[in-house]
């Protein structure tokens, strides 16, 4: 098996069109080599561990599956300073964790890389990630936080969500609470993400539960809302379009998605309503790639907490997804972000509400998107 979905890969890769001719040239003579020495015996090590003790050191193609705004930048830099190749699938976060439900017999991801620390949690409770990896870096208190006890995955930033964001010309007395959404004042003007699309739209959901006491008050909430005349669209992008556009007047992005558009209009600006959730971005790696994927995974993971790392995600989406809050020690926020100390905050457990992840966003498009 491990032999066929070798080839399978290589055979993807031809086909590409993210690979160049060079890149393919290289790629082939290391799979080459390794189906001639490898294929006569299994290299994976057992998932519940680090693989990086694995004695496999061949450079074989690394899968990243990822929704960052830098995730292009990043790879590139990766594979320049390590050698490594990646082939990159960049999607939002709920298409992505629909291929990992799709493949999980036979997985085709090296490692995942999305906003939001419940999705891990959920892959985590169904075995899909490989435990007892930690990069060795300085965590801050954000970083120190976001861990989880098993080390099933890695956080690397922290957003907002959600941040409210309007035109101040246009809307001089901006709601001051959630409630006040409700008020038939902002009837049909509020719009927000769909969270089977974006993924930092459950971890806002969930928080919004939470804050109000369960699942049923926030059902609850989401259908006052909705007969309030909420608008959903996709993603952050689509949102803030229809903001600008005049179709909404408030909207309920991520703060990163926000602070960029503020950047972009000053007419805009971003308001945080007591309190919002701490979004944590995470890289997960698979339980179950073969053992050298799992391997170029960790230096992966440990690059992107590098300085060199770092110095790529505040550059690769400076507009949006490098407006983030850094999670290791001696890295400052970009000048745009705001004091994290001058914002109401909550953390949610994820290992609660990740498990509940498809059971809410099945309610919620049922029920509120359509």
């Amino acid at each position: 098996m491990r032999c066929k979905l070798f080839r399978s890969r290589l055979h993807a890769m031809k086909t590409s069109k993210r690979y160049t001719a060079v890149r393919l040239g290289a790629v082939a003579a290391v799979a080459a080599a390794a189906l001639v020495a490898g294929c006569s015996s299994s290299s994976t090590t057992s998932s519940g561990g680090s693989a990086s003790g694995s004695k496999n050191t061949a450079k074989v193609p690394l899968i990243v599956y990822s929704a960052q705004g830098y995730d292009s930048a990043m790879t590139k830099a990766f594979s320049k300073a390590t050698g490594i190749p990646v082939k990159l699938d960049d999607n939002s976060t709920g298409p992505l964790l629909t291929q990992i439900e799709a493949s999980k017999n036979n997985p085709n991801w090296g490692l995942l890389w999305v906003d939001g620390s419940t999705a891990f949690a959920g892959l985590d409770t169904q075995g899909l990630l490989q435990k007892g990896f930690e990069p060795s870096v300085s965590w801050n208190n954000l970083g120190t936080a976001s861990l989880p006890a098993d080390k099933s995955y890695t956080p690397t930033g922290v957003t907002l969500m959600a941040a409210l964001v309007y035109d101040k010309t246009k809307v001089p007395n901006p709601p001051t609470s959630w409630s006040q959404l409700l008020s038939p004042a902002w009837k049909g003007v509020v719009g927000m993400n769909d969270p089977s699309q974006s993924g930092p739209t459950y971890p806002f959901i969930a928080g919004m539960m939470n804050y109000l006491g369960g699942v049923s008050q926030g059902e609850s909430y989401f259908t006052k809302l909705k007969n309030n005349g909420l608008i959903v669209h996709p993603t952050n992008g689509p949102t803030l379009q229809a903001l600008t556009s005049g179709q909404i007047k408030l909207a309920l992005v991520q703060s990163s998605a926000g602070i960029g558009a503020v950047l972009g209009d000053k007419q805009l600006t971003v308001k945080y309503l007591d309190p919002v959730t701490l979004l944590p971005s995470c890289i997960g790696i698979d339980a179950k790639a073969p053992a050298a994927e799992r391997a170029e995974a960790e230096k992966f993971v440990e690059y992107v907490l590098s300085p060199a790392g770092q110095k790529v995600m505040q550059s690769g989406d400076p507009t949006g997804d490098s407006l983030y809050y850094p999670v290791i020690q001696g890295v400052s926020p970009l000048p745009a972000l705001p004091s994290l100390a001058s914002v109401k905050t909550q953390s949610i457990n994820p290992y609660t509400w990740g498990p509940r992840e498809g059971t809410i966003n099945t309610w919620f498009d049922s029920n509120i998107v359509r």
